[in-house]
C-alpha cells in the first residue's frame, strides 16, 4: 500500500504519524538540526529532511496529509453501473455457473467499463471498498451423502496419503549416512 493510501496504517496510526510530522515542524521553527529532530522523534534523518523541504516550500500545512494519490480506476459512479450486473449473477454474462470469481469480475469490468485492472487483488480491493465480501455457501448440497464421505475418509484416504515418518534417531541428509 502506498504512503498516500495510509501506508497500511489504522486511522489511529495515521493520526499518530501526522502528530510526529507536526512535532518535526515545531523543531523546524526552533531551528533544530535534522539529526536532533530525527533522534527525538525516532524517525530517519532522510524523512526529517524531506519534511523540512516540504515545510520550507509549503509551510506547516504541507506536512498534513493530502488524501489519496490518485483517483481510483473504478469510482463510485462506475461501480453503480457494475453492481446490478454483479447482482444478476454470473450466468447472465454467460458463465456456466453462479460463482463470481475475482478473475470473472475483472473480465466483467474490462468488458462493461473498458477499464483494465492489472491485478486480481485490485478487483478484491474494489469489491471490499464497496461492501462486498467473500461468500461461502450457507448450507451443504442436497446431494451430499455424509455416510459415503465418512467411508471415503476412513478407507480410501488412508490408502492415498503417504505413511507418517517414524520418530526416532535420524540424520538430516537422506543421502549421507550418520558421521558417528
Amino acid at each position: 500500500m502506498s504512503y498516500a493510501q495510509g501506508g497500511g496504517l489504522t486511522p489511529q496510526g495515521q493520526v499518530a504519524r501526522e502528530r510526529v510530522r507536526m512535532l518535526a515542524a515545531d523543531g523546524f521553527e526552533r531551528d533544530e538540526k535534522n539529526t536532533v529532530i530525527a533522534k527525538d522523534l525516532r524517525v530517519s534523518v532522510r524523512s526529517v529532511e524531506r519534511w523540512r523541504r516540504s515545510s520550507r516550500e509549503g509551510g506547516r500545512q504541507a506536512l498534513s496529509p493530502s488524501g489519496p494519490a490518485k483517483r481510483p480506476k473504478v469510482d463510485d459512479r462506475d461501480f453503480a453501473v457494475l453492481e446490478p450486473l454483479l447482482l444478476d449473477g454470473a450466468r447472465a454474462p454467460g458463465w456456466p455457473d453462479e460463482r463470481w470469481t475475482l478473475s470473472r469480475v475483472r473480465l466483467l469490468i474490462a468488458n462493461q467499463l473498458d477499464v483494465l485492472l492489472c491485478s486480481v487483488r485490485g478487483v478484491w480491493e474494489l469489491l471490499r471498498r464497496h461492501g462486498w465480501s467473500c461468500q461461502r455457501p450457507a448450507r451443504r448440497a442436497v446431494e451430499r451423502d455424509d455416510a459415503a464421505v465418512d467411508g471415503w475418509a476412513k478407507e480410501t484416504w488412508r490408502q492415498a496419503k503417504p505413511p507418517r515418518r517414524r520418530s526416532g534417531h535420524r540424520w538430516s541428509s537422506r543421502t549421507k549416512p550418520p558421521s558417528r
